[in-house]
């Protein structure tokens, strides 16, 4: 079995123990704009730097605690809300500030440093509305600026320098499907290049599904997500020995890709035998709606997704989009590792 690939959650923090205390601590928390506009300059300076403080800790200990999980487990998705308003007109005097901006730029430079340090692979994942492509020129100006914020926070972690450094990337959707593949190559275009070195782009299930992203192999890295693909396709689960897969790996130009998973939500299919994949046309025959499907569950609960998954960890780490956060991620290396056991036993006896 092999042991070199990673599992990881994805921006929030939920402590098993229920602790509301550690829930604050390690998760990152925003401010509205609405709400710092009703405030005088300076309280809304005060809140926002207030703010963004917590959020640099909460990006120290979410890493940190990660950091302290085997190394199966050292791969983390970092959230978005770091530094709430940071593109906004409203925010942009606050944010140069001398003092909120040195705090900014030394503990992202000491939390980037750590996690190198403890081999820790980082992520971001803007929200959807940021796109690269768009028909509208409002909303794509809006989105590439969007982009260049988690480039710069990312530079600001080290790693502003080569393609993909230590595995890092901030990953996309691709945008407006009308625009197909050369709407993308055209936002690709307009992206500085430390962005250019970061991005990456996933298959959804709406607009562009892994075969439509394809084409883009020689221009981005792909980043494959089996249950977005399970939905877009109505049913299929991609194996590894699938050749899209090798153009998936060719695309990330010699660093080990991420892939993404997750299931349909437990309540859905309550009584689902967990060790058979889940027939999204039965399903939909029974009279589950396929909308209804693309919801993600709180935790893996099904040991054949869980198998496929250590099928492509051949190729791939995964950051597991589950709701159940960390809690889902450990029970899925607990999967992988007492699979891996049986087969070694296994292998041994042969």
């Amino acid at each position: 079995m092999m042991r070199d690939f990673r599992f990881g959650f994805c921006c929030k923090y939920i402590p098993e123990d229920g602790s509301a205390q550690a829930a604050r601590a390690l998760n990152t928390t925003t401010v509205t704009m609405a709400y710092l506009s009703r405030l005088e300059p300076k309280a809304a300076y005060d809140k926002l730097a207030a703010v963004v403080s917590h959020n640099l800790e909460a990006f120290r200990l979410q890493i940190e605690h990660v950091a302290g999980r085997q190394k199966l487990e050292r791969l983390h998705r970092l959230s978005s809300d770091l530094l709430p308003g940071y593109t906004h007109a409203s925010c942009r005097e606050f944010y140069r500030d001398p003092d909120l901006r040195s705090l900014i730029e030394t503990k992202l430079a000491q939390i980037g440093h750590f996690a190198r340090d403890k081999d820790v692979r980082l992520s971001m994942h803007p929200g959807q509305f940021c796109v690269i492509a768009s028909a509208n020129p409002s909303a794509a100006a809006n989105g590439i600026a969007e982009f260049e914020y988690h480039a710069e926070v990312m530079a600001l972690m080290g790693y502003g320098e080569g393609w993909h450094p230590h595995g890092a990337h901030i990953n996309i959707h691709g945008g407006a499907k009308a625009l197909g593949a050369e709407g993308i190559r055209s936002g690709l275009a307009h992206l500085s290049q430390t962005a250019r070195n970061l991005i990456t782009i996933e298959n959804d299930e709406v607009s562009f599904g892994l075969d439509d992203l394809l084409p883009l192999v020689n221009d981005v890295p792909l980043v494959l997500d089996l249950h977005h693909h399970w939905i877009m396709s109505q049913g299929e689960f991609i194996e590894p020995d699938d050749p899209r897969i090798a153009q998936i790996i060719a695309s990330w130009g010699g660093v080990r890709p991420v892939s993404h998973v997750s299931v349909s939500r437990e309540g859905l299919l309550p009584d689902y035998d967990i060790h058979s994949l889940p027939d999204f046309k039965a399903l939909v025959a029974s009279g589950i709606k396929p909308k209804d499907l693309r919801g993600h569950s709180d935790l893996m609960w099904n040991e054949a997704v869980n198998d496929l998954v250590m099928r492509h960890l051949s190729w791939s780490d995964f950051e597991i989009e589950a709701k159940l956060k960390n809690i889902a991620t450990e029970g899925l290396a607990h999967h992988v590792e007492k699979r891996g056991l049986s087969c070694e036993q296994r292998d041994k006896v042969a």
